[in-house]
């Protein structure tokens, strides 16, 4: 009988019916709407950031704590949320997910410190994380490797709409209104997203003999992602590089990663799929999403901080600047899905994509407080153009790979590699610049006959009080403390370029499926 049990619940993950193109699109119209009230409100506040911090008295350090409070979130809570998406509904989660972006949203906009402004930035990120995984879960869970790019198309287009009009907005609503406002012009927004989610995202319930969570997964995954953060981001500035304190972080993460393997290879229902491991375009596409994570999060937090304190520019002006790069992000995107859909093949387009957001990164590394932004913005648009080439194709050459059954699961698993690349190097180049920016301040305050160590420590971000060429000092000790953080990152992305030249490009398959599904229906329709 539980043999029986198990062939009718195995029978029903792997036999999913096909969607029509009619309905597909009725299902990514409420989920679209989800993703572009969190991507909009995320690139909002992206450029109203410097602003927020100075107004809260915050410091260098702090704002790197700010940003990475939410990619730490998001990387905790990623696979989490794709392994449940495998065993509940998947459109009740999503809903959950965009009430608790809102959430955070509102408590950020009342934010008077910065542990309460952290706090609510975690509490999106724990959102963003699920928006991710479950855009990627329900995708994957009705339309075919082949036909993806065609859809991840329109995904992109209304991810230009919100990542063009994003940091624009969030300039205009800083400059005229008030930055918490870059927060509250969400929950108009989520209210929308949630009516159309209720009446437009329809998926089949697949159901279980019986359902189990895996408890200890979850929390050894929340305890081996954090570690690392934690210790590069104190690292060099609280203790040494190599320290008992560094060395102590070392070990922990190494029993921590230990008794995740052991407990994951034993769950009957895992977190991660450690079993993807076996499969050797996983592992590449693994190294090779921690450079697109470390171009993908590091470009939008520290180019915003480029303009606003290296240049000395307005959060408009700094939307409006950022321009070039979102385009070539969102072009490259959308045009690289319909040619992966055509070719039937996603390795070419990732390989074009790796190398040109090498170029941009490379060509980022030499910016100083003299470049020119017909030179910067020409880089800017070259990594964008290759970041937009790998988000999605790296997570869809892994779904190519692995039965609809544990697509959420395998999807997750990609997104939480790239989320933690993403989210160490982001603290990582955050820890670099903090330190940069101390030794070019205090070099610049000693040629104007200022004490050196006035410069020393961490850098405060207001200065509006501050005598004008100190200021100037101040804006070219940001400027010039770019270019290395752009330099480490070029060095990450050289390894996501060998990663992809190396993997075999297996061609996509044409059915949602490993194979196709036979006429007997054992889905039942949800809400």
């Amino acid at each position: 009988m539980k043999d029986a049990t198990s062939t009718a619940v195995k029978s029903l993950q792997e036999e999913p019916r096909e969607y029509s193109h009619r309905e597909i699109l009725q299902v990514m119209t409420g989920l679209l709407a989800a993703l572009f009230t969190a991507m909009i409100s995320t690139t909002i506040v992206s450029t109203a950031l410097p602003t927020i911090m100075a107004d809260l008295h915050g410091t260098q350090r702090q704002y790197t704590w700010v940003i990475t409070a939410s990619l730490l979130a998001m990387t905790i809570v990623t696979p989490i949320w794709g392994k449940l998406s495998d065993l509940f509904s998947k459109k009740l989660l999503t809903q959950i997910a965009i009430l608790m972006f809102v959430a955070g949203a509102i408590a950020a906009g009342f934010a008077t410190t910065i542990p309460v402004m952290m706090s609510a930035r975690a509490v999106q990120g724990i959102a963003m994380g699920g928006l991710m995984a479950l855009v990627q879960s329900i995708m994957g869970s009705i339309i075919s490797p082949r036909e993806r790019g065609r859809y991840a198309g329109y995904m992109g287009a209304v991810m230009a709409v919100a990542t063009v009009s994003g940091p624009l907005l969030g300039g205009v609503i800083t400059d005229a209104l008030n930055w918490r406002w870059t927060f509250f012009v969400s929950v108009p927004l989520a209210i929308i997203a949630l009516i159309l989610l209720q009446l437009k995202l329809h998926l089949p319930t697949i159901k279980r003999a019986s359902i189990k969570i895996d408890y200890a997964g979850g929390v050894l995954v929340a305890i081996t992602a954090a570690l690392p953060m934690l210790w590069v981001t104190f690292a060099g500035n609280d203790y040494d590089w190599i320290s008992w304190e560094s060395g102590a972080f070392l070990v922990a993460v190494l029993i921590s990663a230990t008794l995740l393997v052991v407990v994951e290879l034993r769950a009957a229902e895992p977190m991660i799929p450690l079993r993807l491991l076996r499969n050797k375009t996983a592992v590449w596409m693994i190294i090779a999403s921690v450079g697109a994570g470390v171009g993908m999060f590091g470009s939008g937090v520290f180019l915003t901080q480029y303009f606003q304190l290296g240049l000395g520019v307005s959060p408009t002006q700094a939307g409006i600047m950022s321009i070039p790069m979102i385009i070539g992000q969102l072009l490259s995107a959308m045009v690289g899905g319909q040619l992966v859909s055509r070719m039937g093949r996603w390795k070419p387009v990732m390989m074009v994509g790796s190398i040109i957001m090498l170029i941009g990164l490379l060509g980022l590394g030499t910016i100083n407080h003299e470049s020119s932004y017909v030179f910067v913005a020409t880089f800017m648009a070259l990594m964008g153009l290759g970041i937009g080439t790998l988000v999605q194709n790296v997570v869809l050459a892994v779904q190519n790979t692995v039965d609809v059954s544990e697509v959420g699961a395998a999807s997750a698993a990609i997104a939480f590699f790239r989320s933690l690349g993403g989210a160490i190097g982001v603290a990582v180049l955050g820890g670099v610049l903090t330190h940069k920016v101390s030794e070019n301040f205090a070099a610049g305050l000693d040629r104007l006959g200022i004490a050196a160590g006035a410069g020393s420590g961490d850098t405060q971000l207001d200065i509006s009080n501050l005598p004008a060429p100190v200021q100037e000092v101040f804006h070219n000790a940001y400027a010039d403390a770019f270019g290395p953080i752009f330099l480490i990152a070029a060095m990450i992305a050289a390894v996501s370029v060998v990663a992809i030249a190396v993997v075999r490009g297996t061609p996509l398959r044409a059915t949602v499926a490993m194979r196709p599904a036979n006429t007997s229906e054992q889905e039942l329709p949800a809400g």
